[in-house]
């Protein structure tokens, strides 16, 4: 999928990797009980500033904080933009 949507300097858009909803010993995790996933994969980049190229790229699976970025829906697809700062590693 080619994504039409550019993040500006040194943002990125994330889709969100949902954890799993079952337990390794079998057990189902509801909708409700379940946290905000904290990774997720990199669908586009900005530029970077001028001072400081952009160190992630496209695809590249990452951990980011927990209230980390903007929510929204390109195309009925939910995403989140966040600074590249905002992600703490690459997976």
């Amino acid at each position: 999928m080619t994504m039409k949507f550019k993040p500006l300097h040194d943002r990125v858009l994330i889709r969100r990797i949902e954890q799993e909803s079952k337990t390794s010993g079998g057990i189902i995790i509801p909708d409700t009980a379940k946290e905000k996933p904290m990774r997720g994969k990199i669908v586009a980049v900005g530029n970077g500033k001028p001072d400081e190229p952009m160190t992630v790229k496209v695809g590249d699976i990452v951990l980011y904080g927990k209230y980390a970025g903007t929510e929204l829906s390109i195309e009925g697809k939910e995403y989140l933009i966040m600074k590249e700062s905002d992600i703490y590693a690459i997976i």
